[in-house]
Formats: C-alpha cells, structure tokens, sequence
C-alpha cells in the first residue's frame, strides 16, 4: 500500500533522508484531500510546488493534482544486448525468451507487471518484434538547480527498438512531476547510465522525445555512451558491482567479480572456471541468459575491451576504469 505523508514540518523530514526538494518557504499549516480522480496533498501558503517519490514513500508540498503527468518518449539502447543483434537495429531480447525476466522490478520501487506484458510481439501479441521487451531500466528526472537532486524516479520497460515504455509493456512512460526543465537520466543494472546534458521542457500532458540513440543528443559529460560500428549509441556494459564503475583489474574488478560467480554456482559442480551460469544475472553482460568468465563470448572480454577502448584511456591500459557520468544523489 502506497504511504502519502504531509507534515507541519516538512523541512525535517526531508533532513533525514537522501532526497531534498527545492523550496522557497514552508507554512505551518497542511492536510490531504482526495476526492474521485483528484488526489491531493497541501501545505498553506506554499510558495513553490514540488513533489518527491521514493517507491512506497511520497512526500509532497504545494497543490498537486496527481492525475496530470509527463509524457516522455525516452529511446536508450544497451551495448550488450546489440554487439551482435540477430535483427540489425533491434537489441536481443534473450532474457525474455528463455523467461528470465522477472515480473517485480530489480529497482528500488518494486513495480510489477502481468505476464503478457512479456509476450512475444509484446503486450498486444501482433507479432511486431520491436515491441519486445529487453529488460527493466530506471528512469530519473532531476532539478535544473541542482542535477544531484532527484525529483522523481521509477522503474520503466525497455523494447527492442530502444523505446522505453511504462508497466503495461507498450504505453510512454509517465512521470508525476510539477511542469519544469528537469534533466532525464537513464539507469540500468549493469550498463553506466546516461543523463541529458541540459534540462528539458517537461509540460504537464504533452510528449516530450529524448532519444539517447543519436549522437544528435548531447548527453552529459563526455563519452557517456559508445557509439556502436552501426553509429548508435549505447549505454556502457560492465557495471557489476555496487560501485558506478566498469574496472577490468584492480580491486573489486568486474571479472574477479564474474569468477567468483562462477565457482559459487551450485550447478558448477566440478568448479569449473569455464563454466557458464544461467538466469536473470546482474554478471550477464550481453543479456542471453547465460555468464562466463572464459571461453566464447564471456563477460570478462567485453569488460576488457570496453576498458581499452574508452576515449579517455589515451595509454590504452588494462588498469584505467570507466567512471559513470551521472552525478552521485545518495
């Protein structure tokens, strides 16, 4: 069950946690109010209108009425999924035909779907393959003030073709946020994120396209993404451990990481290190359902190759890493 709060003091809860909101005052007085498809909550005499979301948790301030969203048509293709795609232009959807994609969100806010929404031709079952879904990602908006703030977030469903879409497998994704220039980041659970380098015109209702595929769209900081030998862009694959971090050696390296994987699965039962494990894994780069650290196609080569091969790395060295771009909110 979802939990709305409002507080008389709104400026010490928000002191406890990670999250801040902007604020240009706070009054002493609030309630809550929900009446049919309108479901507000309002402190008196607020100046400024915000609203954060933390999946179960939500904290608002001023007037909102929830039933007004954003629409973002936000388009994001991820390296492992298209190094070798078996249709030119569409990722692989593996995860989805072997069943590994699970219905809950890996992401913070748990979201949930039915199972057709991962059938195949996606939710409406006609057949159209670039409506299959790849796997779940995260969606952020943060304020133009301050781009370590996040506004809001929410788990989100990624297609074949790049295009992100909402629980149902095939609508925009929707965003409840106040009408402003925030900026958009994409996350995803073992590919570095990618954030718009300027905020974007949010307005209540109206679709606004962010596509990450291009390099027509300036993304912030440089070398956010690789561009691929078809020219798109896409996400960095290597991110394995906790840190924002692709690292083939050193400590905490993603193929230590992918190794020790191996030889903890209780299937390897001749603790092989060539062996490869299977499921929906956080080790599983190219997202087919399957992990290695040696042999054809392991993870551990294209952590390597994307170390070598970063812009950055002018001494082409094993030891440098690749660093995320989006700005750190914890």
């Amino acid at each position: 069950m979802k939990k709305i709060i409002t507080s008389l003091f709104l400026s010490t809860l928000f002191f406890s946690t990670a999250q801040t909101i902007d604020k240009s005052n706070i009054s002493s007085g609030g309630g809550s109010s929900i009446n049919e498809n309108l479901d507000m909550l309002y402190t008196i005499g607020e100046l400024n209108v915000q609203e954060i979301n933390l999946g179960n948790l939500e904290v608002s301030e001023g007037f909102i009425n929830k039933s007004l969203k954003t629409i973002i048509q936000t388009k994001v293709f991820l390296q492992g999924p298209i190094i070798t795609p078996s249709i030119s232009g569409l990722m692989n959807d593996d995860l989805r035909v072997e069943n590994y994609l699970p219905l809950i969100s890996p992401y913070s806010d748990y979201s949930s779907v039915e199972n057709l929404v991962f059938n195949e031709g996606g939710v409406l079952g006609d057949g159209d393959q670039k409506d299959d879904i790849v796997d779940w990602v995260w969606v952020e908006l943060r304020t133009v003030y301050d781009v370590s703030k996040r506004i809001n977030g929410r788990s989100a469903l990624l297609q074949r073709d790049g295009d992100i879409v909402g629980l149902d497998g095939i609508s925009p994704l929707k965003m409840e946020v106040e009408p402003n220039y925030y900026y958009v980041a994409v996350k995803h659970r073992n590919h570095l994120g990618v954030m718009t380098s300027e905020a974007i015109d949010l307005t209540i209702n109206s679709e606004v396209t962010v596509d990450f595929t291009t390099n027509l769209l300036s993304t912030y900081s440089d070398n956010a993404q690789i561009q691929m030998e078809s020219g798109v862009m896409a996400l960095w694959a290597g991110k394995i451990t906790n840190a924002e971090t692709v690292k083939f050696s050193g400590s905490e390296n993603g193929p230590n990481v992918i190794k020790d994987y191996i030889l903890a699965d209780l299937s390897n039962v001749f603790n092989s290190v060539t062996f490869s494990s299977s499921g929906y894994l956080l080790i599983d780069l190219n997202l087919n359902g399957t992990a290695a650290f040696s042999g054809s196609e392991n993870e551990s080569n294209i952590i390597k190759d994307n170390v070598l091969a970063y812009p950055n790395n002018v001494f082409n060295s094993s030891t440098y890493f690749i660093l995320t771009t989006i700005p750190n909110n914890d």
